[in-house]
């Protein structure tokens, strides 16, 4: 008899309850079959603050090394900093976090040599398949020689290697309040921002997996409104807040309101592309903001529009050799960082932008800020496919009006733009609607969740 391990084995990742879904027994046959799948000789693991975290990453480098792969433990680390071994050993990689989860859940995040992505087309299901089969038996004995497991320390490396993309050395004095949400921006942002002309201001950096103060999620206003009150108290030219695993960053300006993550993406775009002499290709999903690719041609370069979710954005890095990459989720992804995502290296940007002239950080933004949009609004529903042929229904008499299926069903005109994608885990159905004026961009908004609540 085999487990089922759907519920938690995601689309791009391991996720849930710890002990109920999972525990350090099926940690190590998840680094077993991780081993197998992958075909490696030696791996890399790291983890985050969680309590539960430093077990699950033993128990998967034991399973690891005895089929005969060499471990090196990195210990204490963000995910973007795991990808950073990742692609400076050239060895595959394994994370242990549950980013914004709450306290009790915990996941893995694999990838290949070279931080290339561990999904569910590109070896996760054929991971999950081998766990099923050995829950109750065990993994077969192995052959080989039992691996080694050797700890190394790679915060220095990791924060150097960011600093030598983005020369910040000439900006001027910024001051910055920077919320880690008890999550690992409290251990990797002291020692990346260390010798910068920069007065931090810290906020939550305990290291703390109970997120004792908030949800580690900064995409949620609720999660983001410490930071905003701190920045203006101390009138700092801007904040940022990062996610539990500190792969994302999320900033607000010096009024304390929130920056798009499009603006962000428009923003670094136009640095990448400068760099790279005015040419490259730039991804984006198809829910940021119109003013992405208008800025990516404005530049120079050519932007390429791709389904949500990293491993499409990814994929499309490789195959397109694109230079840099944005999701409205505050996800950034770099050629120069090895495809992966990296919120500490879009902040860098950012730090970088606004201290190389003398202006203020929400006029800096609003050349990139062009629209009005509705953010992400999730709506539950019995029948996720007959609300989407109903919008479908609603808008197909109307002129000037386009349609694609890329990703859920986009519906645009000349003045505006939504789209409607299905959640793959929940009955949920999440909107997104942008126009050029917020009286229109509200009323589109109002007039599509009509339809998917009626």
């Amino acid at each position: 008899m085999t487990a089922d391990l759907s519920q938690l084995v995601k689309a791009y990742d391991v996720r849930g309850v710890v002990p109920d879904q999972w525990d350090e027994t099926l940690a190590e046959l998840f680094g077993a079959a991780f081993a197998q799948v992958t075909g490696a000789d030696a791996i890399v693991t790291g983890h985050d603050m969680r309590p539960s975290s430093p077990g699950l990453s033993g128990a998967f480098a034991r399973g690891a090394a005895a089929r005969g792969v060499d471990v090196t433990e990195i210990g204490l680390c963000s995910t973007d900093q795991l990808y950073y071994a990742s692609g400076a050993f050239d060895l595959a990689g394994a994370m242990f976090t549950a980013s914004h989860n709450p306290a009790q859940y915990n996941g893995i995040k694999m990838c290949r040599a070279g931080a290339a992505p561990v999904g569910q087309d590109t070896g996760l299901t054929q991971i999950r398949e081998l766990v099923e089969s050995w829950v109750d038996s065990g993994a077969p004995a192995s052959d080989a020689t039992p691996g080694t497991i050797t700890r190394r320390d790679t915060l220095e490396d990791y924060a150097a290697y960011l600093r030598g993309l983005v020369d910040l050395t000439s900006i001027r004095p910024l001051k910055v309040v920077v919320d880690a949400g008890n999550g690992m921006g409290g251990h990797t942002v002291p020692t990346v921002f260390a010798g910068l002309p920069l007065d931090l201001v810290p906020m939550y950096f305990e290291l703390d997996g109970t997120f004792p103060n908030h949800e580690a999620n900064p995409l949620d206003p609720a999660n983001i409104v410490d930071l905003q009150k701190r920045v203006r108290e101390e009138s700092a030219d801007l904040g940022i807040a990062f996610d539990g695993d500190a792969d994302r960053c999320f900033v607000v300006d010096e009024r304390g309101e929130p920056v798009s993550p499009s603006a962000i993406t428009a923003l670094v775009a136009s640095r990448e592309l400068a760099k790279h002499g005015g040419k490259g290709t730039v991804i984006h999903n198809l829910i940021t903001s119109w003013s992405v690719p208008e800025v990516v041609r404005e530049n120079g370069g050519t932007p390429v529009r791709t389904r949500v979710g990293h491993s499409f954005i990814k994929a499309e890095m490789a195959t397109s050799g694109a230079i840099f990459g944005g999701e409205h989720s505050a996800h950034y992804y770099f050629k120069d960082f090895w495809n992966a995502d990296t919120g500490m290296l879009a902040a860098l940007h950012v730090l970088a932008a606004l201290g190389g002239q003398e202006g203020t950080l929400s006029a800096l933004v609003a050349q990139y800020d062009r629209y009005a949009g509705s953010g992400e609004i999730n709506s539950t529903v019995d029948d996720q496919t007959a609300r989407l042929a109903a919008i479908r229904t609603a808008y197909e008499g109307r002129e000037d009006v386009t349609f694609d299926e890329l990703d859920g069903l986009t519906v645009a005109a000349a003045d505006w733009w939504f789209n409607v994608r299905p959640s793959n885990t929940e009955p949920l159905l999440r909107l997104n609607a942008e126009a050029r004026d917020e009286t229109t961009m509200t009323k589109v908004r109002d007039e599509v969740l009509a339809i998917i609540r009626g």
